[in-house]
């Protein structure tokens, strides 16, 4: 059996050969397949990997090992379905549960719990940080400051400590398997944004006021730690191996 005969048994036998772009078959005969969604998949993904591996195979510049998908149809195929079903679920959520409308606001009397917008909460949680605000002895027991000019420094140090991260790390790496230590930090930002936005609303939540105090400042760290163990741990197996060959600098030839 020759290797052409041996190429072709193979293409037709369900091994998972793609089979090149001349032989590619039409709408119809794509529409007409009892192969399942499954199938097309991986034979959609399979193309586009034997694509890429013939267009690095001939390029003669130093690049990346991805050269990325075409625009058509891959990208723009895989854009308007994720549009679709975004938009979609937006239409079905506005049907099935329209905003709720409460009473209107009394201008008399002032609400018991206020709250700003949902993506402010964070900031709103760190105003209320006066448990942390020192009372110095040297001074009679008062403190140093007000507790909303200490809330107003807490804003400044975690901005500023968000806008100087990027300077710090200064490495190519592209997914958070290649640096765990930055990585964990990242998720221990989030899980502060989130810890400190309940405490801002701590009035609402079923808890006691001084275990959610300490559980916003504990779990962030927690968190990160396991983060950057499983990070740790996934950097020796599958993950970490096709992350370094999809994003390091080939050598020149």
């Amino acid at each position: 059996m020759t290797e052409d005969t041996t190429e072709d048994a193979a293409r037709t036998d369900g091994t998972g050969i793609v089979p090149p772009d001349d032989e590619t078959p039409t709408w119809r005969e794509r529409k007409e397949r009892t192969t399942g969604l499954s199938r097309l998949t991986y034979e959609y993904f399979e193309r586009s990997r034997r694509e890429d591996q013939d267009l690095r195979e001939e390029s003669d510049y130093v690049e990346r090992d991805v050269l990325a998908f075409p625009v058509w149809p891959h990208e723009l195929i895989r854009n308007l379905a994720l549009t679709s079903f975004f938009v979609g679920m937006i239409f079905f959520l506005a049907a099935t549960l329209p905003p709720h409308l409460g009473n209107p606001a009394n201008p008399s009397q002032t609400p018991s719990v206020i709250l700003p917008d949902w993506y402010l909460y964070w900031s709103f949680g760190l105003l209320k940080l006066g448990p942390l605000n020192p009372e110095l002895a040297i001074l009679g027991g008062d403190k140093l400051m007000a507790d909303r000019t200490y809330g107003v420094l807490a804003n400044v140090v975690v901005v500023g400590f968000i806008a100087v991260v990027p300077f710090l790390n200064k490495g190519s790496a592209r997914r958070p398997v290649e640096q765990p230590f930055w990585a964990s930090i990242g998720v221990m930002g989030v899980v502060f944004a989130f810890t400190i936005s309940a405490y801002s609303a701590k009035n609402l939540i079923p808890l006691d006021p001084h275990l959610l105090f300490d559980l916003t400042f504990l779990l962030p760290p927690l968190i990160g730690a396991l983060s950057y163990a499983v990070l740790k741990t996934m950097r020796e197996g599958y993950m970490y191996d096709l992350n370094r060959r999809y994003y390091k600098l080939r050598p020149p030839k």
